[in-house]
């Protein structure tokens, strides 16, 4: 009998260890802080994600460190203003931080701390987990000081100032209205030896802009801490654009609107020429052009280019940037459009020069521009050939002022063989006619230049 007992307590002993081991080896929660990235300011957000599979938090606990003192973020049972939510096996922790939320921050270094605990199996035994992340706190605004004077704009045209922004870790750049512009070192334009707080950027009023659009120049930091500079512009001038009517027929229709369907995935035909004719005008235009917005944004942050840009040799003007465009068909209205681009047209298939160095960043079909080549010539600033009946470039190539890109054609959205120009700043259309031009290259780009080079004290 006491051998059968002393059995059982045995086995009921192995059982006992046997669970308490089991407990130890239930997984520990998974603590992710996602946000902030490294640094708060005046305002920020805090997210933690708490993972906790096969099981129920028991605890959670976040709380920030600094200079000795620990302030108190959430907790299960005191949220404060916190928002929780479950993700998945756990839940997700959002809310504020920063100084306008705890009075008590300093700018300086900071440790955002969590502590997370979980039961394990029949309640044996707490599993817990922590985690930390060094943040900077940052209160105190970037600076930001223009440069270079004499800044004018005309509508649908480009400029581009000289800046001074400091910390060295901040974005800068300008802001027309709600369109950014980054700002790029001074350096990577040519001007050697220069302050590496010094930045030049490139920025436009765009046709579809209104006259009285804020400008500024702008510098922020991770922490959300801005600084701008503003009434540097000296004067906006209007530019009347053109508005024509273009009649389309059955002839036209059929010849472009089921090549282009063939080649541009992105829309889908219904078999109606004159309801996908529409569709490539409108949708698959402004497909278009978020596609090229996207493959130019990763600029060099060098210049690329010399001098003036050059114009297609000996070619007659068939279209101005920015007509207005009404299509007409079977003598009714059917669409209108905004042509942001010249088209010129010499003979067939005469050879295309690109308009200045830089580097291919598309070279094949793009919608309603047909075979097209796009040119990026750093920081920001790119040149756009459309409707090419060949291309002789590739992507990543390296071409030089005067190198033969391609041939003239009339593949896309094309009425004849021409070719379809325009400058992009930003990755947004802007008006050729001031890059063809020496003297607005002089005064708008190459004298704030060397006037920054003598600000740096280069020889």
């Amino acid at each position: 009998m006491l051998r059968w007992m002393l059995a059982l307590v045995a086995v009921a002993l192995l059982a006992a260890g046997g669970a308490f081991v089991i407990a130890g080896r239930t997984p520990v929660p998974v603590i992710t802080i996602d946000r902030p990235d490294r640094m708060v300011g005046q305002q920020g957000e805090l997210q933690v994600s708490v993972a906790s599979p096969g099981g129920t938090l028991t605890g959670l606990t976040i709380t920030l460190a600094q200079n000795g003192q620990t302030t108190p973020l959430f907790a299960l049972d005191a949220p404060q203003s916190a928002t929780i939510s479950q993700d998945g096996n756990g839940v997700r922790v959002v809310r504020p931080i920063g100084k306008a939320t705890i009075p008590t921050l300093q700018s300086g270094e900071a440790t955002i701390q969590v502590t997370a605990t979980r039961s394990s199996f029949l309640n044996l035994r707490e599993r817990r987990a922590d985690a930390s992340k060094p943040i900077q706190i940052r209160l105190e605004p970037p600076r930001i000081a223009v440069l270079s004077t004499k800044h004018y704009l005309n509508h649908g045209g480009a400029e581009m100032v000289v800046y001074r922004a400091t910390p060295p870790d901040v974005a800068s750049g300008v802001r027309v209205g709600d369109l950014e512009y980054p700002g790029f070192p001074v350096s990577g334009a040519g001007v050697a030896g220069a302050d590496p707080a010094i930045k030049v950027a490139f920025f436009a009023l765009l046709h579809d802009q209104d006259l009285r659009t804020p400008v500024v120049a702008f510098a922020r930091d991770e922490a959300g801490n801005e600084a701008k500079a503003s009434n540097f512009i000296d004067d906006v001038f209007p530019k009347p654009f053109k508005r024509s009517r273009i009649p389309i027929d059955d002839r036209f229709l059929g010849r472009v609107v089921p090549e282009i369907l063939e080649h541009s995935p992105e829309v889908k035909g219904s078999g109606d020429l004159l309801a996908d004719f529409l569709t490539e005008n409108g949708t698959l235009r402004r497909l278009n052009a978020e596609a090229i917005s996207k493959m130019t944004a990763p600029t060099p942050a060098t210049r690329l280019w010399q001098g003036a840009f050059a114009q297609l040799g000996n070619s007659q003007v068939e279209a101005s940037f920015a007509d207005h465009r009404t299509y007409i068909y079977n003598g009714r209205d059917v669409d209108q459009q905004t042509h942001l681009g010249f088209d010129l047209a010499v003979t067939a298939n005469v050879p295309l020069a690109a308009s200045n160095a830089g580097v291919v960043v598309n070279a094949s079909w793009l919608g309603i521009y047909g075979n097209c080549v796009v040119i990026d010539h750093g920081m920001g600033v790119a040149s756009l050939y459309g409707h090419l009946s060949s291309i002789d470039v590739k992507v990543g190539d390296q071409v030089t002022k005067g190198q033969i890109i391609g041939r003239s054609g009339m593949t896309g959205l094309a009425g004849g063989d021409h070719l379809h120009f325009t400058m992009l700043v930003g990755g947004r259309p802007v008006n050729p006619v001031e890059w063809w031009d020496s003297h607005w290259i002089e005064d708008r780009i190459e004298r704030k230049l060397r006037d920054a080079g003598a600000a740096s004290g280069r020889p």
